[in-house]
């Protein structure tokens, strides 16, 4: 496997790289796989069954989805080091403003705020970074970013148990705003330094191509994009990952007490899922750079129907371990493809806007999954079934984009 591309990329732009890395890590505070180990704790103390406590987070995620498609906007126009500034102290805010919640509204308003800043606007600019200022080693960039992620659902949803167990979950949100102003900013500002020099260079290289080959290198615009039959017919298989991992994630505490399992034993898997998604994403970059994203991404959702169909037939605590393996590989597969599907079908040049309308589209199903599987366990369908309804709309996402992607997008 050439890891040794690795070393070379981040021998040439260290502190992009490690830049990316970091916003990745710090949207730990906002993911579901974090949020999600609060669940039971939050339930309790505002008396929330599941229906009601998916349904606020619903709420919460797309408000804050329909918000992204403006504030995410502002990337392609506002200087990188600025925008982020913002984002990390609104980050902070959104973490002390949760352990402070009163009241339902409160609760839901603190919810639209982590979602925002954490798996909004933070993952935002790690990608839109990646996919911008690298185009021969996209891949393989977005791979090493999207590391931070990896390590933070490995670790953080552990340590929040933890400190939950500890100090209470309200403190324990409160160490998350400690840390976003501690840690998060400061680096931040030391990575993007002189960062307008590699800003510079990367309009300068965007002209030249587009004179040299207007049709192949044009970017899409945002507008053109929205008139792109294409684009809506990838929307199914885009988001399978967001609605299905998303709310099994956010339920895995609940269906840890369902089954018998202890809270410790699911979570502690988190670490398997994350050490296969960390060598998987490492192998899937060069595979990006080589074979493109569009040929790979048609197969990304196969894990995950063998993961549900696993989770379903069988009911016994082992089953968590090969369960986060093969969910561990689809996170692998799906985050690097995914993201490196748009500069490749769209091009590079709005890309800040075109993915300020693919990220809350994406946002959109991950609020959708956790209140429908939610509703479902209300309701009293039992969790075996709601695994093989996931499942099969797994394969209904992979015919969507095998038709999607039998050809490249060209423009009108």
């Amino acid at each position: 496997m050439p890891f040794n591309s690795y070393f070379r990329l981040l021998k040439d732009d260290p502190r992009l790289i490690s830049f990316g890395f970091l916003m990745t890590l710090g949207s730990s505070f906002g993911q579901t796989y974090f949020i999600g180990v609060f669940g039971p704790a939050i339930q309790s103390e505002f008396d929330l069954n599941h229906t009601q406590w998916g349904g606020i987070y619903m709420i919460a995620t797309l408000a804050s989805a329909a918000l992204l498609s403006w504030t995410g906007s502002f990337i392609d126009r506002v200087n990188l080091l600025r925008y982020t500034v913002y984002v990390i102290i609104l980050l902070a805010i959104s973490c002390a403003f949760i352990s402070v919640a009163a009241g339902v509204i409160s609760l839901t308003f603190a919810l639209f705020l982590l979602r925002q800043s954490g798996q909004g606007l933070t993952m935002h600019i790690s990608t839109t970074s990646m996919s911008r200022y690298f185009n021969r080693d996209r891949g393989r960039a977005i791979s090493l970013a999207s590391m931070g992620a990896t390590v933070g659902g490995s670790l953080l949803p552990l340590f929040a148990v933890a400190l939950i167990a500890s100090i209470g979950w309200r403190d324990t949100y409160v160490v998350a705003s400690v840390l976003s102003i501690l840690f998060l900013l400061p680096i931040s500002l030391l990575l993007l330094k002189n960062h307008k020099h590699r800003h510079q260079a990367h309009l300068e290289n965007l002209a030249s191509a587009e004179k040299e080959d207007y049709s192949q290198n044009r970017s899409w615009s945002r507008a053109e994009l929205l008139r792109d039959p294409k684009f809506y017919l990838l929307i199914p298989g885009f988001i399978a990952t967001d609605v299905i991992v998303t709310a099994m994630f956010f339920h895995h505490i609940n269906l840890a007490d369902s089954r018998g399992w202890t809270h410790t034993w699911i979570t502690g898997n988190y670490v398997m899922y994350s050490a296969v998604a960390m060598f998987v994403t490492l192998s899937i970059g060069p595979l990006i750079d080589r074979f493109t994203a569009r040929r790979i991404a048609p197969y990304v959702l196969l894990p995950v129907v063998l993961a549900l169909l696993l989770l379903a037939v069988v009911d016994a605590a082992w089953v968590v371990m090969p369960y986060m393996l093969i969910l561990g590989l689809n996170a692998g597969l799906s985050y690097p493809i995914m993201a490196a599907i748009w500069p490749e079908l769209y091009g590079v040049k709005h890309i800040g806007s075109i993915r300020s309308i693919v990220t809350p589209v994406a946002l959109f199903g991950s609020a959708l999954g956790p209140v429908v599987m939610g509703g479902l366990i209300d309701i009293g369908i039992p969790i075996e079934r709601v695994c093989l309804l996931f499942g099969g709309y797994c394969i209904f996402g992979t015919f969507c984009l095998w038709f999607a992607l039998r050809n490249p997008a060209k423009h009108s």
